[in-house]
């Protein structure tokens, strides 16, 4: 299994649109990414089934590990990791489905009760967020790096840190206790793949 640590990188439906999606996630994988999320909240079941297992045989080949986003049925049948918020279902029941070697993690915004009940429920991480002003989630609850060292010191898991993470923030919370840093736009909101595979090197190095 990837070892939970190093770049989480996590795609985005809008960002990643016009045929990037593929490219820009093989390039962030080339970069180090050892976690890739697939995010993707449309209705449009056949073409998330399409890219999703397109997605799995970049991980695959590239030594890393794919993540659905709040989708266990597709987890399911492509034989990969689920990423589940606190409305997404029950952890507990997606570990009894999914087996006790898929990576499993859940949201548990600034909230260390979360955490709890998410590792009490088998998850394999545990993430916390947001840290920073996020594009993608505004109006998501804070955390602070203060959160990270309670949780790093009560819990065996690894930490995911998310929210408007970047290169120049991204320090201080591997310092404080990140297991993984997990970014959208501070890697995917490029001009070109050679850009997004530049960025995720550096993000990569930051582990080093």
């Amino acid at each position: 299994m990837t070892s939970l640590r190093g770049l989480y990188a996590i795609t985005d439906t809008p960002l990643l649109a016009g045929g990037k999606l593929l490219p820009y996630a093989e390039a962030a994988l080339v970069g180090g990414a050892r976690l890739l999320q697939y995010r993707d909240k449309s209705g449009d079941t056949a073409r998330r089934f399409d890219e999703a297992q397109a997605l799995a045989e970049l991980c695959q080949r590239h030594g890393a590990t794919l993540i659905i986003n709040d989708d266990l049925e597709l987890a399911a049948r492509l034989g990969v990791g689920l990423h589940l918020g606190q409305t997404d279902g029950s952890l507990a029941s997606a570990r009894a489905r999914l087996g006790a070697d898929t990576v499993i993690g859940g949201t548990c915004h600034a909230q260390l009760e979360l955490a709890e009940r998410a590792a009490n429920e088998g998850a394999s991480y545990i993430a916390f967020g947001r840290f920073f002003n996020s594009n993608t989630k505004p109006g998501a609850p804070a955390a602070t790096v203060e959160l990270l060292d309670e949780a790093r010191a009560r819990f065996a898991q690894p930490i995911v840190a998310i929210g408007g993470v970047t290169l120049r923030t991204a320090p201080s919370l591997i310092t404080r206790g990140a297991s993984m840093v997990a970014v959208i736009h501070a890697l995917f909101a490029a001009d070109s793949a050679t850009e997004v595979e530049d960025r995720a090197r550096a993000f990569a190095a930051l582990f080093v």
